[in-house]
This record gives C-alpha cells, structure tokens and sequence, in this order.
C-alpha cells in the first residue's frame, strides 16, 4: 500500500535511466540523507526534484529524505533478489494500475495513459513520462508488459549509434562509444544541430561524470520535445 505521503505525490516522471544509475551509484556509499547538498552537484534543479519525488512515491526515502529499509535493500542486492525487490516496489507503488484490473500484458497505451490520468489527474505530456518510467521499472523487475504499450515507448526514444569514434584532448581516440543521432529531429534543423553534437558517452566514465551525461541528455530532451 503507498503511505499518504505517497499519493500525494505523481508517479515519477524523471528518466529512468536517471534513476538507475543514482542507484547504483550509492553502492559506492549511502549517504545519511538524499538531499539537495548530495545530488546538487550531479543534477539540474528540475532534475534532482524529480528524482527526489520519484525515491519518495516509490518509498525509497521518507519525506525528510533519508533512505529507507527498502532503499537500502535495493542497493545491497544483486541477481534476482534485485529482480524481487524490484518487483515488490513495482506491485506496491502503481497498485493504482494493478487495481484496475487491466491486463498489463495485453492492455494497449491508451489504457495504461488513462489509468494514470484518472489516478493523478495529470497532463498527457506528464502522464507519457509517467509510463517510461513504469515501464522501465517493471521490466527490470521481470513483470510482462504489453507489447502494444512497449512498443509505442521504444519507438518514441532517440536512435542510438555504437563505434563512433572522436577525439579527445590528449589527441587520443576512443571508439566503442554511443552517441546520440539527430534523426529524432525530423522538420527541426536547430534540434538534429543540438543531438549531433552533443557529446558521444563513454562506459569508461566515473560514476559521477556518467549521472552528470544522463542529467544533460535529459535536459537536451525536454528543451527539444524528446
């Protein structure tokens, strides 16, 4: 069941990706509190806010933001006890859309967007956020969704091209890298100018330089309707 705090919260609309890797970036250490001091650093303020409301719907902190039993579960587990506690999250959080008594394996997008609507009384836009993070989460935690519904999320991310290969400052190279295409940009010259150049990611990145790249691709999204 969520607690009153949590309802009166919206389901997190912050990319899961995002969210993922500020998870596994406290296996390296669990601060005392999950505040603005913490992540201030590593997020815009429109991202850490979201993140922030994501941890408190899915009770991963309490409300003064510190890091709750299940958190703490979450971060120490591995395989498919992950998986368990995942799926645990994703039953107790949404079960708004498990109460709807809506298959999640055959329900089209258009259930799943008015399921969400209905619950939290929130905008189309948010409401299309809402449902990548879901489905995010709910596939990490085993749980079978539509294809009706996974389909039309997949289809609406930007394409991503592997063995890209630039030039860095010490004039070395680096390939094996993803970066982003413009082909997303369609009619918007500005915006393929934006994906093009924006920089490839490297997996040999920190931890820290890694959240920093998801929470500027994120801001490159919104700014351009993503």
């Amino acid at each position: 069941m969520l607690s009153s705090s949590s309802k009166k919260l919206s389901p997190p609309y912050v990319s899961y990706r995002t969210f993922l890797n500020f998870i596994e970036g406290l296996q390296q250490t669990m601060p005392a509190r999950i505040d603005r001091s913490y992540w201030g650093d590593r997020f815009s303020g429109s991202t850490g806010t979201q993140l922030v409301s994501a941890l408190r719907f899915l009770e991963l902190i309490d409300v003064n933001g510190f890091p709750t039993v299940k958190l703490r579960q979450l971060v120490g587990a591995r395989g498919s006890q992950r998986v368990d506690i995942l799926k645990q999250i994703t039953q107790e959080s949404y079960n708004f859309f498990f109460l709807s008594h809506v298959d999640p394996q055959t329900a089209t997008y258009s259930q799943l967007e008015e399921i969400f609507r209905d619950n939290y009384q929130i905008a189309s836009d948010v409401a299309r956020k809402c449902i990548k993070f879901f489905i995010g989460l709910a596939d990490d935690s085993g749980m079978k969704v539509s294809p009706f519904v996974t389909k039309k999320t997949r289809n609406s991310r930007p394409p991503v091209t592997l063995k890209k290969t630039i030039k860095v400052a010490d004039k070395k190279e680096r390939t094996e890298i993803p970066q982003i295409s413009g082909q997303n940009s369609k009619g918007n010259g500005l915006d393929k100018i934006l994906f093009d150049k924006f920089p490839g990611f490297d997996p040999g990145w920190p931890d820290e330089v890694k959240l920093k790249w998801f929470s500027a691709f994120d801001e490159l999204l919104k700014r351009t309707g993503g």
